[in-house]
């Protein structure tokens, strides 16, 4: 890994940029428009990685060129100097909770080393994770939720009713969730936002100890940039709705439709990892604006040391 991958300099500036879209999609918190805070997020941030001295390259984006002018996968971002960088990012992970003004909306981003990401076509994609400081394998795809369950509750030395699951509230999950209730784990419904539902898995005070079900595809390497900073297990599974998104994986370089990634093969070299709150959520406090200035709390992650760091920005507005 080159040196300058790991230089603080450039964690700060990815800093700034989860910074800079948190606040601009906060501005619109509430507003009930999606489209714009979403828009809001993608311009502040593609401003801030463009100030940023390296030669980025968006691999987890807003979509397919065609699809996004901006933040497109593929697109060049930063100064063009310094090291060869690909980057996963989400403006705004969840776009409907800002709209609302609900708890748990993030601005997310993750580099690594050119070739460090799995180039994830934005399909669907089964998801299984659990925090850090278990077996390899403990839990797994392969097996039903309620096997999963009862392997994890085995592991803390817990009754399955102590177990918490973190799952997507969707009608495709009512599968899962009945098979998790059925050895007594307590299921916990989350509206929107799968990626802080994963990475909730690895703070205690969180109080979920595994994230099931099905979300986004780009959100899954994502979440598994910081399951990797934090050493924690993650699994995924691609999910095709039709022939349409096949050809979509298969020009996006994925040749076996029903692998399951572990999470190593998501995200291969070290990574960083940041997350800032835009509204205030069990993970992260969301923007703050009073007295004249502007408050952020941003979290970091560097898998090259295994550190989690917290950092509290006051600036002028």
């Amino acid at each position: 890994m080159p040196e300058r991958f790991m230089d603080p300099i450039l964690a700060n500036a990815i800093i700034r940029a989860t910074e800079a879209a948190a606040i601009a999609a906060f501005d619109l918190a509430g507003r009930g428009d999606e489209q714009q805070a979403d828009q809001a997020a993608v311009d502040a941030m593609r401003e801030a990685l463009n100030q940023i001295p390296m030669q980025g390259r968006i691999v987890i984006g807003e979509g397919e060129r065609d699809e996004a002018p901006m933040l497109y996968i593929g697109e060049e971002v930063g100064t063009g100097d310094g090291p060869e960088i690909d980057i996963a990012l989400d403006p705004l992970e969840g776009t409907t909770l800002t709209a609302k003004c609900m708890p748990n909306a993030l601005s997310v981003l993750a580099i690594a080393p050119r070739g460090g990401m799995l180039h994830s076509p934005d399909v669907y994609m089964d998801k299984i994770a659990v925090g850090p400081g278990y077996e390899p394998g403990l839990v797994t795809l392969d097996q039903s939720p309620s096997d999963n369950v009862l392997a994890l509750a085995k592991a803390k030395g817990v009754a399955p009713e102590d177990i918490s699951v973190c799952i997507l509230d969707r009608p495709r999950h009512e599968k899962i969730i009945e098979s998790c209730r059925s050895v007594g784990a307590r299921v916990v419904l989350i509206t929107d936002g799968d990626i802080a539902g994963v990475i909730n898995t690895t703070d205690k005070a969180t109080g979920i100890d595994m994230y099931l079900g099905q979300g986004g595809a780009p959100e899954g390497v994502l979440a598994a940039s910081a399951m990797k900073c934090i050493g924690g297990q993650m699994e995924g599974r691609l999910f095709f709705r039709n022939e349409d998104e096949k050809a979509r994986a298969a020009r996006a370089g994925i040749k076996d439709f029903g692998r399951i990634y572990k999470l190593d093969e998501m995200v291969s070299l070290p990574t960083v990892f940041c997350a800032t709150g835009v509204t205030r959520g069990g993970l992260l406090d969301g923007v703050i604006r009073k007295d004249g200035r502007v408050e952020t709390e941003t979290l970091i992650m560097t898998s090259y040391d295994g550190a989690t760091r917290r950092v509290r920005t006051s600036r002028p507005l």
